[in-house]
């Protein structure tokens, strides 16, 4: 397995990474009407916006990726100009039956998209990490997480934030061996930061 900088013909496998581990770190197939509805919020607009903070582990097609942005409410502005409205006329309410997680995530693409200002402050960078099984456990996900820090403080960013949900605790156990810290937390998970050196 190598890690390598994102390409565009990597995009659709990106997509179904993100809906294949889209269930606290599970396979979120299922769950979801629209396939790629989860991408369009969580891969879609960092290879956009952050193509150059974007990488990829390959073992001969792409095993898993981190997408990071240098500085999210820049990066929320312009998601508000150019990325969520040609989705909501995509997705208008109503879409799918109430109850869903595709009925969900169409209700967010409505919803304000705007970080804490006290965290942002001071962890300005965000960050989303996914890896399919057959990556994990090989280190490739602390190699991946090292590429995109490093990419990071080159960047000018002094510091990085990301969110995870309460359930998956094996990714809240990987992000503080690599020195993440709990900023925020409630029931339904947690933001956790730290400084990109």
């Amino acid at each position: 397995m190598t890690i390598r900088p994102y390409e565009p013909a990597d995009t659709d496998a990106l997509y179904d990474i993100c809906l294949r581990t889209g269930d606290n770190g599970g396979d979120a197939t299922g769950q979801f009407a629209d396939p790629r509805l989860l991408g369009e919020h969580f891969v879609g607009p960092y290879l956009r916006y952050e193509p150059d903070l974007a990488f990829v582990i390959d073992d001969g097609a792409p095993a898993g990726y981190v997408l990071g942005v240098r500085d999210t409410p820049a990066f929320e502005r312009v998601c508000e100009r150019e990325w969520w409205p040609p989705l909501r006329e995509k997705y208008p309410p109503g879409s799918f039956p109430a109850g869903t997680r595709d009925a969900a995530y169409v209700q967010r693409l409505y919803e304000s998209h705007t970080a804490d200002p006290e965290i942002v402050a001071k962890y300005p960078a965000h960050l989303h990490i996914d890896l399919l099984p057959r990556a994990q456990g090989q280190g490739m996900g602390r190699a991946l997480m090292e590429r995109l820090l490093a990419a990071l403080h080159a960047a000018g960013a002094p510091a990085v934030h990301l969110g995870v949900g309460a359930g998956n605790t094996r990714a809240i156990a990987f992000y503080e061996r690599m020195g993440f810290q709990t900023l925020y937390q409630s029931p339904n998970g947690r933001t956790m930061g730290r400084p990109t050196t």
